[in-house]
């Protein structure tokens, strides 16, 4: 049973072990205990002999269970534990959800009259608590990326799992149909042992309502902020990155900035080498210790126009191309000529970033290239093996390497012009009208790295 604290997981776990061949033994991976509050043993497992093998104890409660076993796990449980249960196509999964306000509301109250099950009215402990707008916004933060991770799990294994809110749990109908999903007889009636705590309005159980109102006004509940990113991921590219052979600077290089600059000026350390695997890369950092990675950004309407002029009018890509000239319409030069002046070279780099857009939206055939993808993208691909140390700007470039160069000992050499393209430059066709084609192509990078307008 995937569950959280206060949503009501001991009724419904109370009421499984009331169906024939079911027992739920808790929270078995609970960090502080197993199974039950101050129980530190189950099946002959300590918290110690859990620790070292959590999944042996999963396998000792199947064989020692009668039935159906199971166990209640929250987000904060064994991490170690999540994969293998989601993997595993013979583990049927109970999902039991509740409002998060409430949730968060019920723990602040548990935790203030130390009260965690009701079994009598008569002992019932209440109290008013203060809502804290920024705990609240992280309990759902945290409620939220564990919904979605069990989500994921389920789709990618092709599996499905019994939802449950903390409404229903008082509903027989639901819960026989979660005895039918289990493959179990049904209840005749429900398990009473078990009372609900607090059952008063919201407002009613807060210090502070008003705090509440304001700090869920502030929270974008159906996410319609987010935009949606239907650009592929993408891989590390370890081979392209450069390191050089004597100080411990390895670059982690953006197609479309300016990789050759860079380039050049690792070679003034002594050279650099290439064409790493992940093993052979390994090596490298071991055999410089102190080592610094990098990358740097360019602007995006600069990186774009590279990408528009170094891979498109260069003809370098012939078959992408072909297409956009056929299918999109683009108004293409021959391969490796420019337009014939500064406003018809102007109108085709803003259809081609009509293009891209559309391209990184998922609605055109032909790949994502990292040349145009976007800049977010690709440094989410590094991270898949190693994230840079430093991310460094293209208009503070020598600040930036400098800076480098005196973390790993050494004095950082010139820079060398990064070599200019045989057409039209961008600061000849730039304008409003441009800079808008590329923020509407590449939002994600202006809201992700805060880039303003180009400046020339």
């Amino acid at each position: 049973m995937f569950a959280e604290m206060r949503t009501g997981s001991n009724l419904l776990e109370a009421n499984l072990n009331s169906m024939p061949g079911v027992t739920c033994h808790g929270e078995v991976f609970n960090p502080h205990f197993i199974g039950k509050k101050d129980q530190t043993s189950l099946f002959g497992f300590s918290l110690a002999d859990r620790e070292a093998d959590p999944l042996a104890l999963i396998r000792t409660l199947r064989a020692q269970t009668d039935g159906l076993a199971g166990f209640r796990y929250f987000h904060d449980h064994d991490a170690r534990v999540l994969q293998p249960v989601l993997e595993d196509r013979l583990c049927a999964k109970i999902i039991l959800t509740r409002n998060p306000l409430e949730s968060y509301v019920s723990l602040k109250i548990a935790q203030e009259t130390n009260q965690w099950k009701l079994t009598s009215a008569k002992n019932l402990k209440t109290a008013q608590v203060r809502f804290d707008a920024a705990e609240f916004e992280a309990h759902v933060a945290a409620l939220q990326a564990f919904q979605m991770a069990l989500m994921h799990g389920l789709q990618v294994t092709g599996q499905t799992a019994f939802y449950i809110d903390y409404d229903d749990i008082n509903d027989l109908d639901v819960l026989n149909g979660l005895a039918a999903f289990l493959g179990v007889g049904g209840l005749a009636s429900l398990d009473d042992s078990l009372k609900k705590q607090n059952p008063e309005e919201i407002a009613q159980k807060l210090i502070n309502p008003e705090e509440m109102a304001r700090a869920l006004s502030r929270l974008d509940r159906f996410n319609l902020s987010r935009t949606p990113n239907f650009e592929p991921r993408r891989p590390p590219m370890v081979p392209q990155f450069l390191a050089t052979r004597q100080a411990g600077l390895l670059y982690m290089p953006v197609k479309g900035g300016p990789v050759a600059q860079v380039s050049g000026w690792l070679a003034e350390f002594g050279g650099v080498e290439g064409d790493f695997s992940q093993k052979t890369l390994r090596q490298w950092k071991r055999a410089h210790p102190g080592h610094r990675s990098f990358t740097v950004l360019r602007h995006p309407v600069a990186r774009g126009h590279d990408a528009f002029c170094g891979a498109i009018l260069s003809g370098q890509f012939a078959a992408i191309r072909e297409q956009m000239v056929k299918v999109h319409k683009l108004d293409l030069p021959a391969p490796g000529k420019d337009y014939l002046d500064a406003a018809a070279h102007r109108a085709g780099f803003i259809g081609f970033l009509q293009w891209v857009k559309l391209n990184l939206s998922g609605q055109t055939s032909a790949r994502v290239d990292a040349h145009w993808a976007s800049q977010a993208a690709i440094l989410q691909g590094f991270a898949a093996f190693q994230g840079p140390d430093v991310v460094l700007r293209e208009d503070r470039l020598s600040d930036g390497l400098a800076f480098l160069a005196a973390e790993v000992g050494q004095t950082a050499p010139a820079l060398p012009s990064d070599p200019a393209q045989p057409f039209t430059p961008l600061g000849a066709v730039y304008d409003a009208q441009v800079e808008a084609a590329s923020r509407d192509a590449y939002a994600r990078d202006y809201v992700a790295f805060g880039f303003t307008d180009w400046r020339p």
